[in-house]
């Protein structure tokens, strides 16, 4: 599933080739998005912002409307010039904007919706105005869950997944599979600082962030065998060095 940072990447891609462009022809084989296209179309409308709110790519047009999209476990936005062959197969095609330049195309997106609200989430990590505070707040209401678990709810913070959660654990020297109730706010504080850092430092990368532990074989800082367990309701993979995380 795409984390905070990719989405970011997404969405600085986006906004370069379509900020500030008139589209000229939308296309979506949603049944939900082509209703409200029939009745408010986008064509004619400018494209003002593309951006990131967590998970949630967002593409604001004139007029007040928002298209939210999330990628889950396969989606993705690809940019073509007008008449280039996509990479991609005409069936995985969702979503289609048309501009005079450039064709943004939405494939196997499963969650995308027109909205007025942004996406009640917790604070996010890439946000400039990241609220520590108040991310700690939300992570101490969940005393009694595995800090592993808090990390991955988009409400207590927004923009972590399985990579960066396994990461910033890692490199905070701290078991995903301890409970909250354990931790004390420093540490709490410092596993949050640290994911955003990574966050941040992955979303401006020009090349592959190398990582510690996640879907590794041995921990790149002691050497030893890194471990994996399925963790929460959802069964999210989690990774860790039983010696540098105890």
């Amino acid at each position: 599933m795409p984390e905070g940072d990719t989405i970011c990447r997404t969405a600085r891609t986006l906004q370069r080739a379509l900020g500030g462009r008139v589209v000229t022809k939308f296309t979506t084989v949603l049944p939900l998005l082509a209703r409200v296209d029939d009745q408010s179309p986008l064509a004619g409308r400018t494209i003002e912002r593309v951006h990131a709110v967590g998970k949630h790519l967002l593409i604001d047009f004139s007029g007040g409307l928002t298209l939210r999209t999330h990628m889950r476990m396969n989606g993705s936005w690809h940019i073509y010039r007008s008449g280039e062959k996509w990479q991609r197969p005409r069936v995985d095609m969702r979503i289609v904007i048309e501009t005079d330049a450039f064709v943004a195309v939405g494939f196997t997106i499963p969650d995308a919706e027109f909205t007025n609200d942004t996406p009640q989430l917790g604070p996010d990590l890439l946000g400039d105005s990241f609220d520590m505070n108040e991310a700690l707040r939300r992570v101490r209401e969940r005393a009694s869950e595995e800090i592993g678990n808090v990390l991955l709810n988009q409400q207590v913070v927004a923009g972590i997944g399985n990579i960066w959660k396994s990461e910033s654990l890692h490199a905070a020297g701290v078991n995903p599979f301890r409970h909250v109730s354990e931790l004390d706010d420093a540490t709490i504080a410092n596993i949050l600082s640290i994911a955003r850092k990574q966050l941040r430092a992955s979303a401006n990368a020009t090349m592959r962030v190398r990582h510690a532990v996640y879907q590794g074989k041995l921990c790149r800082k002691c050497g030893s065998r890194i471990e994996y367990r399925k963790q929460g309701e959802g069964a999210r993979g989690t990774y860790w060095c039983p010696k540098c995380q105890g």
